[in-house]
Order: C-alpha cells, then structure tokens, then sequence
C-alpha cells in the first residue's frame, strides 16, 4: 500500500494580524473615491507627487502617539551601509524631507497632493490596522491662517464630491496653541515639561474614542485596557486634570472621588463657532500663546463664513487636538455626523481626515523656519462609511465578457473572437480552462461576467454565435412573473445572431446593464 503523502510540513496561509487583503470590487470603488477626490484637489490647484514608502528613520522623526511601542510605532530595518531605514507612517514627514531637499526649485507656497499606503507599527485591533492609505494636500510656505481655512473648506467640498450630504458631515477645527495656553496657566510650559504636553495632547485627542472617564485616567496615573494593557498616564494632579477636563466640558462626579466624569451642561453647555471662541476668552485662563491660536480661529472662523462656510460645514470646536507630535498651530478634523443603527444613534465612523498646522517639521532640515499646513483622509475608513450610506457598492464589479470554448481545433478562431471585442473598447477573455461547457458557465458566474459568447459547430455551421446575457439569467431563475414576460426575459436571455454582428450585440447586452 502506498504511503500517505505527510501534511504536516506544509505552510498554512495566513494573513499577519493588523493587514487586510482587498478584492477586485473595494479596489474598484477605491479607484473611484479617489479620482473624486483628486478633482476636489486639482480645483484648488493642488498637484502631484510621489515619494516613496522607505526614508532614513531620522528622516521621518519621533513623531506617533504611540511611542510605548517599540520602534516608536515604526517599521525598521537596518540597510548593508548600517544606516537605519522605516515604512513611512504617515505621507507628511515624507512630504517635509522632498520639499527640504528640492526646496530651491520648487514654487512658494508650494500646493500638492499624494496618495499611498503607511505604515504603522502598533497592537491592531477593530478599525486599527497596521497598513492603511491615505490622501493627503499640503500647503508649504504659507503662514497665513488663509492656507488653513482653505483647507477646511476644499475637505468640506470633497465630502459632498463623493456625496456625503451636508448635515452628515462637519469640518471640526481648534488650534493646539489654546491647549498650549491652558497648560502654560497650570504651570506645565517650557521644554522641561515638553513630554507631559505632548501625553496631554494624546489623552485628549482620544476623547471621543475612549470616553471622559478614560481620557482623565490618562492624564493622571494611567488606564489599563480590555486585554490588560497599561498606558502610563501624564501624571497630572488632581486640580489640573480637572482643569483640562473642564476646558474639554466635562466634570468629575464628586461622590466617585472625581473618577468619572459627565458632560458639564452647566458650566459648558454645547456651544461652537463664535460662541465658543466667546467663551473661552471670557472664562478660560491662557498663556499668550493661547490668546495667539484664538486670534487664528477667529480669522480661519470670519475667511469661512466670508465664503459661505457655515457652521454646519466647517465648525469651530475647543475638544479638536490630533494626536500626532509635530502639530503646531490650527487643527482639524472631519467627522461624519449621521446616525447609524447603533443602539445609542451615535455617529459610527466618526473622523474620517484630518490635519493642521506643522510649522517646524520642515525646519528641521533647514536653517529658517518654513511654515506649512495639510490635511489627510483615511482612504479605508471613508470607503467604509460610502458604503454605509450606499454611496459606494464593494460588491464585486462585473468581469469581462467570457467567450467559451467547444472546440479546442478552432482556439484560434475564439482567440479572434476575443479580439474583436478588445478591439472595440469591450473588456473580454477567452475560457482557458479544460473544462467542458457546464464548468465554463460556472467560471463566467464567478468571474461576474454580463454574458459570454458560444460557438459550438452548429453556430459554426450557420456563421452565428448564441449571446448569453448572465444577469437577465439569473433574474429569470429567481422570476415569479406571468408567461408573457417570462418568455420576453428568455428572448433577452440569450439570442444568436451573424457572427460579424456579434460586437453590437454584446454593446447591446452592456447598455441594457448600463455597462461599459
């Protein structure tokens, strides 16, 4: 008897945690997200360019929120010169050394736009993924808080562009020098406490993510999470993280030690806009560096609404951080608004994109400051929500016309079928398979093909070829309807016709799907 072949020394297929495969039908739909969203950019005069997915780690700089993870929540390798080389993590720190080092050749300020995949070295989980694309417009060289409302406008415009209605969507924007101005009034300025700042600033940009209670866990000893992870707090006292969290509009439950902390409707009650910029200058103690990024919301607030951007588009909101390190001026977020069938009607997806203002991550290479502001869409995460409203379908997109084969003498003659098809415009492929006519009606189906061309000897004989329409098939297989109409939708289903008329017949087939 012969011996079984031994199994066990073979590799199993599986995907690393953190990354995602993607069909034909999301890269489909992502195709045409982007070129909608590529328009909106091209408009406002943005252009192109491409870097790529490697740089020198010093190149990228210590930048993430999530540096408790090793490498810094980077991808490194060390190369055979010992120099040490990461995945880009985001498309701006890229965007920064391109600029610096083309910095004489290019125009000021210098608009462009790029697309591509980042990379992070982080514990994946629901919605957190370790490779992700992103669409990214950035402005350098320009101070004025012009740039920054331009671009709150131009990601308003791109989200109605891929048709997200408006009221479904808001462009949230702060400025990091109000949080600064906070801090510097509870005595945590200066370079010593540079690093508490910046856990401050991740603390808060998680607010809407983790909750009140969380956020404040954060800024003060720490939070341990579902699967029993400790992130170190900020180690603010008591009387500090009260203070921030009164600023973000919450206050702590007194009778629970101030552990758990309720919307304050009182002291806080919802506000934005104007109103907000009103009551923080009236109630809320800042540094002058705080007062310096509340003059930029009232000028980014007045150039929107100038223009027509209202509060319902682009939204003046104090709980708007980011949490990435290099962030120095106005920020801003889009957040998708709509309820969702969540039992609570929250919003599902929340932010979508988001940006601000990096004034020195290009200085780094350079002698003078260089000024820049840019904003970024989460490819993934918006498709998602396209999907949700049933803007977008992930379904598979229909495949090519398949032309069978029943005669394996006459490949040629198929192969010229298939030809002429291509020939006119018309996606097409022959069968290469082995299988006989039943297989091969069941390769179109999975291939989401419209119809397929046959030609057995009969056809051959008679100089036609039989046109199967797939879709109107499957629609009279699942058909209750009179015979009258049954019979219409079998005439539709498939007819044969001159073989040189067999282009026009599958145009025909097409336009009836409204394909191309």
């Amino acid at each position: 008897m012969a011996e079984k072949p031994d199994k066990s020394n073979k590799l199993k297929p599986r995907l690393p945690r953190g990354l995602a495969d993607r069909s034909p039908g999301e890269i489909a739909t992502t195709r045409q997200m982007i070129e909608k969203i590529r328009a909106v950019y091209e408009l406002y005069g943005f252009e192109p360019v491409e870097t790529p997915a490697i740089e020198y780690t010093d190149a990228l700089g210590k930048f993430l929120p999530d540096q408790d993870r090793p490498n810094e929540g980077v991808f490194s390798f060390q190369d055979d010169d010992e120099q040490w080389l990461s995945l880009r993590y985001d498309l701006t720190a890229p965007l920064a050394r391109y600029v610096a080092e083309n910095f004489d050749t290019l125009p000021k300020p210098y608009r462009s736009y790029r697309v591509g995949a980042v990379f992070r070295n982080e514990k994946p989980g629901p919605g957190r993924f370790r490779e992700f694309m992103q669409f990214d417009a950035d402005t350098v060289g320009s101070a004025s808080p012009a740039a920054d409302a331009e671009l709150c406008m131009m990601a308003a415009d791109t989200m109605e562009a891929l048709g997200i209605p408006r009221g479904s969507y808001v462009v949230k924007v702060n400025s990091r020098k109000i949080l600064d101005g906070l801090l510097e009034s509870l005595h945590l300025g200066g370079e010593a406490n540079a690093n508490k700042r910046i856990t401050i600033f991740r603390a808060v940009d998680k607010l809407d993510r983790l909750g009140p209670t969380a956020v404040f866990q954060l800024l003060t000893t720490g939070r341990k999470d579902e699967s029993g992870d400790f992130t170190r707090g900020a180690q603010l006292s008591q009387s500090q993280a009260d203070n921030v969290m009164r600023y973000l509009g919450f206050s702590g439950s007194a009778n629970r030690g101030h552990t758990e902390y309720v919307r304050d409707r009182i002291e806080h009650p919802e506000f934005h806009g104007a109103e907000a910029i009103k009551w923080i200058e009236e109630r809320i103690e800042l540094g002058s560096t705080g007062k310096e990024g509340l003059q930029e919301l009232k000028q980014i607030n007045r150039l929107t609404r100038a223009v027509g951007y209202g509060d319902d588009r682009v939204l003046i909101d104090p709980s708007v951080v980011r949490g990435l390190e290099y962030y120095t001026g106005p920020v801003f977020e889009v957040d998708l608004t709509f309820a969702t069938d969540s039992k609570d009607g929250s919003p599902r997806f929340g932010s979508v994109g988001g940006g601000g203002r990096y004034d020195g991550l290009i200085s780094r290479f350079r002698s003078e400051p260089v000024p820049a502001t840019g904003f970024s869409i989460g490819v993934s995460r918006l498709l998602a929500a396209l999907e949700y409203l049933g803007k977008v379908d992930l379904a598979t997109e229909r495949g090519p016309v398949v032309v069978t084969v029943f005669d394996q003498d006459r490949i040629a003659d198929y192969q010229n079928m298939v030809a002429k098809l291509r020939n006119a415009g018309i996606r097409a492929e022959l069968y290469l398979g082995s299988g006989k006519f039943g297989p091969q009606m069941k390769y179109a189906d999975r291939r989401n093909s419209p119809c397929v061309v046959i030609q057995g000897s009969d056809e051959k004989a008679r100089g036609e070829v039989t046109i199967k329409d797939l879709i109107v098939g499957a629609e009279l297989a699942k058909s209750e309807k009179g015979r009258e109409q049954h019979l219409q939708k079998q005439a539709e289903a498939q007819r044969s016709v001159p073989e040189e008329k067999m282009v026009e017949a599958v145009r025909e087939v097409l336009a009836r799907h409204h394909l191309r």
